[in-house]
């Protein structure tokens, strides 16, 4: 996988850092019906959005996604990672692998990251939800083993930047 050009957003990146950045605006262009995707890190933390500059927004009624902004969506996505990890623990149930949630205006999918990060995605309502899973576990494939400690500092100092 070759690394895009950094834009603004990922200039002074490293390459692993451009490169995840390339799989996460690959996977919202290429995936018809998704809204929004996050990835989270173990302790909470926005590490990639799909709309990094509307990571700090206030939450305006009638918007698309979770009140519009990503951080939102981050919020989401850490919080039902956590009730879930907290089920499967009561329940004897080994590691949580993908949360899905369909609703009537849309979908939220979570999958984990072998890190502890999670991948969060809200699809609109009539999304092919197999395909969303399916790309999802490529992305996921893909990042899980670059996710280190390192990249994952470096891109929370990026979504800082980027606010």
């Amino acid at each position: 996988m070759n690394a895009q050009a950094p834009t603004a957003y990922g200039q002074g990146l490293s390459s692993q850092a451009r490169n995840l950045h390339w799989l996460l605006t690959n996977l919202v262009d290429e995936v018809p019906g998704i809204r929004s995707v996050a990835v989270v890190s173990s302790d909470g933390l926005l590490l990639l959005s799909s709309d990094p500059g509307r990571a700090d927004e206030v939450a305006q009624p009638g918007t698309d996604g979770p009140r519009g902004s990503s951080a939102d969506l981050a919020t989401i996505v850490s919080g039902l990672g956590s009730l879930t990890n907290g089920a499967a623990k009561l329940m004897d149930g080994g590691s949580v692998k993908q949360t899905m949630i369909t609703m009537d205006e849309g979908s939220l999918f979570v999958m984990s990251i072998s890190d502890g990060s999670l991948l969060g995605v809200h699809a609109t309502p009539d999304c092919d939800m197999n395909v969303i899973a399916y790309h999802m576990a490529l992305f996921v494939g893909r990042a899980g083993h670059v996710l280190t400690p390192e990249l994952r500092s470096e891109l929370r100092k990026s979504m800082e930047s980027a606010q």
